[in-house]
């Protein structure tokens, strides 16, 4: 880069941390020169001196010192598009349950990464122009699932659509139903769990923990079913949208999500023909239209959950909603 240039912070990048966005774009800029030019202040994010640790939002624009050869070089996985395939198209529309002009909403399958990463070559972003259609833009990521989760994922067909969609979701004037299977039983039908959460790194990476440093966080819950005191059927609705939330949160219930290693270590695993995969669901969902109204959708659960649900008897068309008043 010969001179001085400037990015704009994409929608799939919301949220990302200032060293995110440039470990993720300039993978040979060596940490040390990073913050070098931070503390010069030749970096700003929408004309402002800025931190490692300050998180963007969508549309940001970052300015850019002139960077050197080797450190612009090295490819990067993380946003590049993969080389699209007819099977591509046929596996990327099948997960498609609602499509207008405006916004597609895929059921993602438990096990497909959102984005890429550095072991991830393979992930929704990279395919979403098989969902392109005869539009002149690529759809458009406007949140995030973890890579286990499954169900409802919405994406923006046009960069207006996208700008709606993320300040519905930033406004929290969206509402979000999952749909888990978890471990024991809670000690009350219904109620909520308030508890800050923050990034630690442990031994395997970086997990999120409580924390009263940590930001705030607020998780409804309710019981939908139960097999006797052994696993429970939970609706959960986060308040607030911080990374593992509805793990985090089930955990201090004392009912860890059925599956999920990563929070409820052992303790989250049954023995027997139940699957060990994350039981953990985006079933419905409603928020506001880009082009006006209330968009309302369901997502069905994967099979790993459905055998589960049939296990123990649990009635997985249930349609009703526990936390309407």
């Amino acid at each position: 880069m010969a001179g001085v240039s400037r990015r704009n912070v994409h929608n799939n990048e919301d949220g990302w941390r200032v060293d995110k966005w440039f470990k993720t774009h300039f993978p040979g800029l060596t940490y040390s020169r990073f913050s070098k030019i931070l503390r010069k202040g030749d970096v700003r994010v929408d004309g402002k001196r800025t931190k490692a640790n300050f998180r963007l939002t969508a549309g940001m624009e970052i300015r850019l010192p002139p960077l050197g050869k080797d450190e612009t070089s090295q490819s990067n996985p993380v946003n590049r598009d993969i080389i699209i395939k007819p099977a591509d198209v046929t596996f990327m529309r099948e997960m498609v349950i609602y499509q207008d002009d405006s916004v597609i909403v895929l059921n993602k399958l438990p096990g497909l990464a959102v984005q890429g990463g550095t072991k991830t070559l393979r992930h929704i972003d990279g395919l979403l122009n098989c969902l392109r259609g005869d539009h002149d833009e690529k759809p458009k990521l406007v949140h995030r699932l973890d890579k286990d989760t499954s169900g409802i994922l919405v994406i923006a067909r046009t960069s207006a659509a996208a700008r709606s969609l993320t300040a519905s979701f930033r406004a929290r004037t969206t509402q979000k139903i999952y749909w888990a299977l978890v471990m024991g039983k809670p000690n009350q039908q219904d109620g909520t769990v308030r508890a800050a959460l923050d990034k630690e790194s442990h031994r395997g990476g970086e997990k999120m923990m409580v924390s009263d440093k940590g930001k705030h966080a607020e998780t409804d819950f309710a019981v939908m079913d139960s097999a006797s005191d052994t696993v429970t059927w939970l609706a959960f609705k986060p308040i607030t949208g911080r990374t593992h939330q509805i793990r985090v949160h089930a955990t201090l219930l004392e009912t860890p999500i059925v599956g999920d290693g990563k929070y409820g270590a052992k303790e989250a695993f049954l023995d027997g023909t139940i699957s060990k995969k994350l039981h953990l669901h985006a079933r419905t969902l409603e928020i506001e239209h880009p082009d006006g109204g209330i968009l309302s959708v369901k997502a069905d659960l994967p099979r790993h959950m459905k055998e589960s649900w049939d296990m123990f008897g649990f009635d997985y068309n249930d349609n009703s909603n526990p936390f309407e008043i």
